[in-house]
């Protein structure tokens, strides 16, 4: 049942090519402009910028399941512990006063939150007689004392050392007597 085609099939087969050539074009033209202009956008240049891209947009956390999800947390957090144990602030310096001023002296230069005024000898005074070992203590864990006195650990500064914040305390009570 093929026969001639029809004027009115004709007519409809040459608008339906001229719509798709049309189409194909467009699509062409289409993508000469995004090539041209992906050639003109800038690149980054800089591997700082990069790694700063990345650890934006990196994942904040996972989920750890079963035995191999306990294996792989316990291993970020001894990870975790080795990079954190590695550094240490304000470059190791066992200078009481150094650290004081980059640290200490944000509490104990105003009295903050109950905190002993360095130089001040009388509010220095009833922890001395306590001993330095136990104000030693009290720096490296926190105190939250009977009046509401509050010490955060190692001065709100994980990176300090036992020996650094054993070095800024016998500074401090060294200014009080």
């Amino acid at each position: 049942m093929s026969g001639p085609i029809s004027p009115s099939d004709q007519r409809f087969l040459r608008q339906f090519s001229t719509v798709i050539v049309i189409l194909v074009l467009v699509a062409f033209g289409l993508i000469a402009i995004a090539a041209m202009v992906y050639d003109h956008m800038p690149q980054p240049a800089d591997p700082a910028l990069q790694r700063s891209t990345d650890a934006r947009i990196a994942p904040v956390g996972a989920v750890y399941a079963g035995a191999a999800g306990i294996a792989a947390m316990q291993a970020a957090q001894a990870a975790a512990a080795k990079a954190a144990a590695s550094e240490v602030a304000y470059g190791g310096t066992l200078d009481g006063h150094d650290i004081y001023n980059h640290l200490c002296h944000t509490c104990h230069a105003k009295g903050i939150a109950g905190a002993p005024v360095v130089g001040n000898k009388t509010m220095w005074d009833p922890r001395i007689a306590q001993g330095i070992a136990v104000l030693v203590q009290h720096a490296i864990h926190g105190y939250h004392g009977p009046d509401g006195n509050y010490m955060p650990p190692k001065g709100g500064n994980p990176a300090l050392t036992d020996a650094q914040i054993e070095a800024t305390v016998k500074w401090m009570v060294a200014q009080a007597k």
